[in-house]
């Protein structure tokens, strides 16, 4: 077959060429959510370490969109959508087992489907096969517990990067192609830790690239709090913070806002002593501001205790201090190392540490 010329290119090259008044007149549906304000149509990547609770959470936002309840204690979710949940990692028994500890007065509702095995480098065929069986109305969820089960070897003269943005790019076109549904992917992250935490997702940043959404739990082993940190296309980024007790995963609050300021509490108090840390916690609760004799009586110091110990907390960025002699908190801080051993004395401020937390924002 004869190449083509080049100074006569075939008219398919243009074929989804547009323009930017077709554009302004096309009146395209809202965005759908899963959850909302948290997990929007399209894929994303669920992150954690194992065993941190990453499949808990899932099966709560699958009981929770399969049955039209409520995710994450308080977030309704709407009327109830057909869920196919790919538990590769878990068997029957365990399932049930889950399900009604997360749901002990109801029952597991017929709209979640699940499967525990699928035939090997066949996930993309199955997730299609289920799909042609739904309504064309509906926007299903589908949830792959987990990437590693699925990801196949890297093909001769494949790079990892290639190999990952590959299967990455298979699942996020399936979603593509079916506006409306999401896909939830459960993934590990690295041990290795970072400022940015998309760069704690386990992989290339083919996988990354991919996502839609990406949510990463940072929780300590043992511990019954810890935070979602989320970013993506359509969704603001924030972090959340969120408690976990037999299973059942909630916000810290009754809403976003609420557990993102308990959020900005949490990292605004990380690594400072325990009267340092109790001013930050007294401050959070009086979004409208502080003044030192205020903060000296609800700890119980001096007020030239008081007034040390804001100053520094505001050159560490933990606070901000909006008008003379009132102190307030602040949306999102940097991480700086504090000891309360020596309250009148100012530690240096880096700077990058509050460019990397998003302070300058």
């Amino acid at each position: 077959m004869a190449s083509e010329s080049p100074t006569s290119p075939p008219r398919t090259l243009l074929a989804n060429l547009r323009t930017g008044d077709w554009l302004a007149q096309q009146d395209f549906p809202p965005l759908a959510w899963v959850v909302p304000e948290l997990v929007p149509e399209g894929m994303t990547l669920l992150v954690g370490g194992p065993k941190i609770g990453k499949s808990w959470l899932s099966l709560d936002v699958a009981l929770a969109v399969a049955r039209g309840g409520n995710a994450l204690g308080t977030v309704e979710v709407g009327p109830p959508q057909p869920v196919l949940l790919l538990a590769l990692e878990d068997g029957d028994r365990r399932l049930q087992d889950r399900c009604r500890t997360l749901m002990p007065v109801r029952s597991i509702p017929a709209a979640l489907h699940y499967m525990t095995r699928i035939e090997p480098g066949m996930v993309v065929q199955t997730i299609r096969k289920w799909l042609e069986d739904i309504h064309p109305e509906a926007n299903p969820l589908v949830i792959l517990d987990t990437l590693g089960r699925v990801m196949p070897p890297a093909t001769q003269g494949e790079s990892p990067y290639q190999r990952d943005y590959r299967v990455a790019g298979w699942l996020k076109r399936i979603c593509d192609e079916r506006p409306g549904m999401g896909l939830v992917v459960l993934h590990h992250d690295r041990k290795a830790q970072s400022d940015d935490f998309v760069d704690g997702v386990s992989g290339t940043n083919g996988i990354a690239g991919a996502a839609d959404t990406i949510i990463v739990i940072a929780r300590s082993r043992n511990e019954n709090s810890g935070l979602l940190k989320v970013t993506g296309r359509d969704v603001v980024e924030r972090e959340y913070a969120v408690t976990v007790e037999q299973g059942s995963w909630r916000l810290a609050g009754q809403d976003f806002d609420a557990a993102a300021g308990a959020a900005a509490t949490i990292r605004a108090s990380a690594n400072l002593g325990d009267r340092s840390a109790e001013i930050i916690q007294f401050v959070a609760g009086h979004p409208e501001g502080v003044r030192i004799a205020d903060v000296a009586d609800a700890v119980d110091v001096s007020p030239n205790e008081a007034s040390a110990y804001l100053g520094r907390l505001v050159h560490a960025n933990r606070l901000c201090r909006p008008q003379r002699g009132l102190y307030a908190p602040v949306g999102s801080v940097g991480s700086v190392g504090l000891s309360d051993a020596d309250p009148g004395t100012s530690n240096t401020y880096n700077a990058s540490n509050r460019s990397a937390s998003g302070a300058d924002q």
